[in-house]
């Protein structure tokens, strides 16, 4: 007898079974949260059509990448399997002033209809209809989303909602620790998913994260408190975009350096901003552990030669003194500022650089957990005067030395211009810079 094309495992059958109307699951980091939830809307698709029936299912995920991601890995490969024809629709729907979204959506044997779009309020309200919250604890604004959602199920449609935790401050938290019998909950962590047949190297996984606070949220499923986090994971998730982070997308704009110093058990780090009208996007992150303080020094000069900053702001606390100087000596006093990091110099920094994070005015690499791990270590104490002060724990991925070097960087762009007769890098340059090191690579002659 022919088997299941992909075998699903315990907890996935789990939730196919489970016929509640209102379901939430708590699911870890690639454990098949997107296939299993996408399988039973074209499942119930499948159901509706042998009946003679029709269903309409709506997927609001956190942004438009998202969305196609359970486009195209989920809906559109579960109805391949059920050997379903369907039609590729895509089309705009408007939100709020003169806000577009782009919607997907493939329309089934019978008419059923499953549409994937982002989730804003403006999309919740568009659909009467079954709904998947996917991701749900990462979505802006997650509760304005679940006022204006609730009512488009009101008329006996499905809702389900999943996602892996995001602090305590959503409306995912709320539904999941809530304690009504209203809901049917799923909770499996990344343990049970092995343990009940999921071919993953769980030590693997928690060294390559490199943080013990990630791994404890994106795979072990705990509650992390966000009041006392400076960046809280919104903001951060909110600042990511798949074109920040690579060096190809500088236009020759005005470029800031921040430089975190460490040479033993931290990292140093630098981080380049180039500014965009008034957005500050991500163009390099270079960060090394143990490197030697000529190595340092080469790096950081070739990020000037390459980028030619307005400004340089380097960490001049403790061993930062001497790299302070010489980058001086070398650049200029004028465009090389030494930070000493007190504490009030500390919560002056972060302050201005969450300002810009607030204000939707930062573009930083999506999808890297350590990146997101560290922007998210800093945090807000009270000290015994009354006065807040910040502070990171340490551990194998350094001690927030990504995030001081991205908001020295920024605390530089705030200075404005300064007459030393500073001009942009000339992109022709950068354009033969680039093929330079393409050729060293093809040939063996070291790497950037």
């Amino acid at each position: 007898m022919r088997g299941p094309a992909v075998p699903l495992l315990p907890y996935q059958q789990a939730w196919l079974r489970d016929r509640a109307r209102f379901k939430v699951g708590m699911w870890s980091r690639q454990i098949g949260k997107t296939f299993t939830t996408t399988l039973e809307a074209v499942d119930d698709c499948f159901e509706a059509f042998v009946r003679g029936e029709r269903r309409r299912w709506v997927i609001l995920s956190r942004g438009e990448r998202q969305a196609k991601e359970a486009m195209d890995a989920g809906v559109k490969l579960h109805a391949k399997a059920y050997q379903m024809a369907f039609e590729e629709l895509e089309y705009e729907v408007s939100g709020a002033g003169e806000t577009r979204y782009k919607a997907l959506e493939v329309v089934l044997p019978g008419g059923s209809r499953i549409t994937a779009l982002p989730a804003n309020p403006d999309t919740a309200r568009g659909f009467s209809a079954n709904v998947l919250l996917d991701e749900f604890a990462f979505h802006h604004d997650s509760r304005a989303i679940w006022k204006a959602l609730f009512p488009v199920i009101s008329a006996g449609h499905k809702i389900r909602v999943v996602s892996t935790p995001n602090g305590k401050g959503n409306k995912f938290y709320e539904l999941m620790t809530s304690g009504d019998s209203t809901w049917s909950r799923h909770v499996v962590d990344i343990h049970q998913a092995v343990a009940e047949g999921l071919p993953r190297d769980v030590e693997e996984l928690r060294s390559g994260i490199a943080d013990e606070e990630a791994w404890d949220q994106e795979y072990e499923l705990k509650w992390l408190d966000e009041a006392s986090a400076w960046l809280p994971y919104d903001l951060i998730m909110a600042a990511e975009d798949l074109e920040a982070g690579d060096p190809d997308g500088f236009a020759g704009g005005p470029c800031f350096i921040g430089n975190d110093i460490a040479r033993r058990n931290d990292l140093w780090v630098s981080w380049v901003w180039e500014q965009v009208g008034d957005v500050f996007w991500a163009r390099e992150i270079l960060a090394l552990k143990g490197a030697s303080f000529s190595e340092q020094e080469d790096r950081l000069h070739d990020l000037m030669r390459r980028y030619n900053p307005v400004r340089l702001v380097m960490d001049q606390t403790g061993m930062g003194e001497k790299p302070v100087e010489d980058a001086q000596r070398r650049y200029g006093e004028l465009r090389v500022e030494g930070v000493l990091m007190t504490a009030a110099r500390q919560l002056d920094l972060a302050t201005h650089a969450k300002q810009i994070f607030e204000d939707r005015k930062a573009r930083i690499p999506a999808g890297d957990p350590v990146l997101r791990a560290d922007l998210h270590k800093i945090r807000k104490i009270i000290g015994p005067s009354g006065r807040p002060r910040l502070m990171a724990n340490r551990d194998s991925a350094g001690h927030a030395d990504r995030t001081w070097a991205a908001f020295m960087g920024l605390a530089g762009a705030a200075q404005g211009a300064i007459d030393y007769g500073y001009r942009p890098v000339d992109r022709s340059r950068m354009d033969e810079d680039r093929s330079e090191r393409a050729g060293r690579a093809r040939f063996g002659r070291g790497a950037w």
